[in-house]
């Protein structure tokens, strides 16, 4: 199910996004724990961040979410 929210007064867009069977979108400054303990900056203006757990490049997507059988994707 897809639905579509208004943010508040004042807020342009939602900082924090998740893709239905794909990452989450960080928008903006956030420290993202890379699963061993170690904090990680974001450097882009929107970064991908895994939830399907496979990635190489762990915090950080990159795609592997799209090759994963459905029953396996976040």
């Amino acid at each position: 199910m897809s639905r579509s929210v208004e943010p508040p007064a004042g807020i342009a867009h939602a900082d924090v996004v998740i893709c239905p069977g794909g990452p989450m979108l960080l928008r903006g400054d956030h420290l993202v724990d890379d699963g061993q303990g170690n904090l990680v900056r974001t450097q882009r203006p929107v970064s991908a961040v895994c939830r399907c757990g496979k990635t190489e490049t762990a915090p950080w997507c990159d795609g592997t979410h799209k090759v994963l059988p459905p029953k396996l994707r976040p």
